[in-house]
């Protein structure tokens, strides 16, 4: 077997519009089924993505035995619970971010991927594979900025609608949880390390009761980071690296797009110098390389441990920003 046969419990829009045709240009990827709670959109998405097996529940695509893993774009308190269907049923599981709504539901996942080994699972945090984002992190490892100090990053956009499951707090809506995730997930990522405690704050849509505008402080043992999300803001992202001696700036760092080429500068002692990348998807990347760890049965790039962190780091904005005050953070397991 040369390609891993992928199956997609969902037809959301993030499936259907960027990962799955992302997905099926990769080397290693097979988009052999998709299921929906309607087996007529489901169909209608097969005929439209070229995908040959459509299903009308979930529960059916995961009894196919010609499908290895499955991808699950399903809302936020749906991840965990179809993930540990998924892994029962002997597929190898892609979830998207964040992996659940608590440390709890995080845990409980950990633990049902320990009971199935030879399965792998990791969350779709697919910025951490485009090629800006390696860049960045070498640039900051090899010390081309100096030391590093502190990490700004934005992420917004404005969805006001109250049917969007973004708007819905009882299914994990809100900033933090859709976008903020990711300002978290980064200052891990470049830092190499875990913060130690954490300041949050948050401003509650009074209909919605979500979270519209979130913004926090981590605190690492060798810097800050800093972060504001917002979902009824004007769109716009960016991420500064600052350290002792030189700055990156990432112009798109989260939704790179796959038809042009990405941009970050590197400012140094010598000047500022561009650095422009070719063309690519970092959702074809993603795909490509888990279903290299499934093929090779090698560890995946991000492990689920990661989420773990990541979930923990939410968990204790949300803190923060109820009680007023820092929330010092734990060590995951």
């Amino acid at each position: 077997m040369n390609k891993v046969r992928w199956g997609v419990l969902s037809t959301a829009k993030i499936g259907v519009k960027k990962v799955i045709p992302a997905m099926q240009q990769g080397a290693y990827c097979e988009i052999s089924a998709i299921a929906s709670r309607n087996l007529d959109h489901a169909q209608t998405v097969a005929r439209q993505l070229g995908i040959a097996s459509a299903y009308g529940s979930y529960d059916e695509l995961l009894a196919d035995p010609a499908i290895d893993a499955v991808y699950i774009p399903l809302p936020n308190h749906l991840h965990v619970p179809w993930s540990i269907k998924a892994l029962e049923a002997g597929k190898h599981v892609l979830c998207e971010k964040p992996v659940g709504l608590s440390v709890a539901e995080a845990e409980q996942l950990l633990a049902a991927a320990r009971s199935h080994p030879h399965l792998k699972i990791m969350e779709a945090f697919m910025y951490r594979f485009h090629p800006q984002w390696l860049r960045a992190r070498e640039l900051v490892s090899d010390g081309r900025i100096g030391s590093l100090q502190t990490i700004d990053s934005f992420f917004s956009y404005y969805n006001d609608d109250p049917g969007n499951i973004r708007n819905m707090s009882d299914i994990g809506g809100g900033a933090l949880m859709d976008i903020g995730c990711y300002s978290l997930s980064l200052a891990r990522f470049i830092f190499a390390s875990e913060p130690q405690r954490v300041f949050g704050n948050m401003e509650l849509d009074p209909e919605f009761k979500i979270d519209r505008l979130t913004s926090g402080i981590l605190e690492f043992a060798r810097g800050t980071s800093t972060f504001t999300c917002s979902t009824q803001m004007a769109p716009y992202q960016r991420v500064n690296i600052l350290g002792s001696t030189g700055r990156i700036e990432i112009e798109i760092p989260f939704n790179a797009p796959p038809d042009q080429p990405c941009r970050i500068w590197h400012q140094h002692d010598g000047g500022i110098d561009e650095i422009v990348f070719d063309l690519c998807d970092q959702y074809t990347i993603q795909g490509d390389l888990i279903s290299r760890a499934i093929l090779d049965d090698s560890e995946v790039p991000t492990p689920l441990q990661d989420a773990v962190a990541n979930m923990q780091l939410l968990e204790a904005i949300i803190r923060s920003a109820k009680s007023g005050a820092w929330t010092d953070l734990e060590p995951a397991d």
